[in-house]
């Protein structure tokens, strides 16, 4: 199985490194400079090099015939180069490497592959990992999420690795929607711990946060049992907890006052706005989720934030 990954920032490459150690035949895809022709150090990883066998091009014809594209961009990004590059895919399978819900649509990055590509198997994998540590070889467990269950043990055999394990399930809502939503629920932790609030209020944001991802997946058809699991609880521990995490490290920033470095994607950001027009939608009580959105728009302090969280009214757990 021949397998593209499209998008050659840090998670792309190093899934493209932990696949071309695995013997797997890889093209690297992206739109800048790409080192080609020998191993090379990677700027993203350091002290990773990319292995020989992996090809890497800046060309979409190189990866037109993949069988197996991995989609590594932001989610927001990702309807956009599906309209301008998706028909030029032969790709029996489409992965998507990213999370979030598409600030327009609503969506999630399967649905939005499904509805650019419904002739494809649409999956995605998610989960707790960092770049560096699947490139490094750490060991690593995520979810991968297929409707198809066919395609998605195909997959599931094609992608893991001695050092990648993957936990295959059906329920692509859940797995989408956790990979999403812990990403706004870090911004909060994060903007706690900046702001100076403490242990104790963290985890009372994580448990409460928690509460309110499954709510979300119950009121739009997932199951609950996915949201326990690496994809849901799993991601939300290591983003909410490491300052390897760019959501967690954004909300350190606003917490602290401090403007956050330029240029780098904060997937929960749009997130959380998009999950505060959702909740209106769907007449849901998120709390944590709806404060976040106006706090990465500047419109409240993490001061204000915590009091408003702390005046609601109590109530049973």
């Amino acid at each position: 199985m021949s397998i593209a990954i499209l998008g050659a920032g840090a998670f792309g490459t190093a899934l493209a490194v932990v696949l071309g150690r695995a013997g797997r035949n890889v093209t690297l895809w992206g739109r800048g400079p790409l080192p080609t022709g020998r191993a090379v150090e990677l700027p993203r990883l350091p002290g990773v090099e990319l292995p020989h066998s992996v090809t890497v091009t800046n060309r979409i014809s190189d990866v037109a015939g993949s069988q197996t594209v991995l989609l590594a961009m932001p989610a927001q990004a990702l309807r956009g180069f599906l309209t301008e590059h998706g028909a030029a895919l032969q790709a029996r399978a489409m992965v998507a490497c990213c999370k979030g819900l598409d600030l327009k649509t609503l969506a999630g990055p399967v649905a939005t592959i499904a509805a650019a590509r419904p002739d494809v198997a649409a999956a995605i994998l998610t989960g707790p990992s960092f770049a560096g540590d699947i490139a490094r070889g750490l060991p690593t467990a995520l979810t991968l999420a297929c409707a198809d269950e066919a395609a998605g043990k195909a997959l599931q055999e094609a992608l893991s690795t001695p050092t990648l394990r993957l936990y295959r399930t059906t329920d692509t809502l859940g797995a989408e929607l956790g990979g999403a939503l812990k990403n706004v629920v870090a911004i909060a932790a994060g903007a706690c711990i900046g702001a100076g609030f403490g242990e104790s209020a963290r985890a009372a944001l994580m448990t409460r946060g928690f509460a309110e991802m499954t709510r979300v997946a119950q009121a739009l058809g997932a199951r609950n049992e996915t949201l326990h699991g690496l994809s849901g609880f799993g991601d939300l521990t290591l983003t909410c907890t490491s300052a390897q995490s760019r959501n967690y490290r954004f909300g350190l920033a606003l917490g602290e006052g401090l403007a956050f470095a330029s240029g780098q994607t904060v997937e929960g950001a749009a997130t959380a706005a998009a999950i505060a027009t959702l909740a209106k939608q769907r007449g849901l009580d998120l709390p944590i989720h709806g404060i976040v959105a106006p706090l990465v728009a500047g419109q409240i302090t993490a001061a204000q934030a915590m009091q408003l969280l702390l005046a609601r009214p109590l109530k049973e757990e």
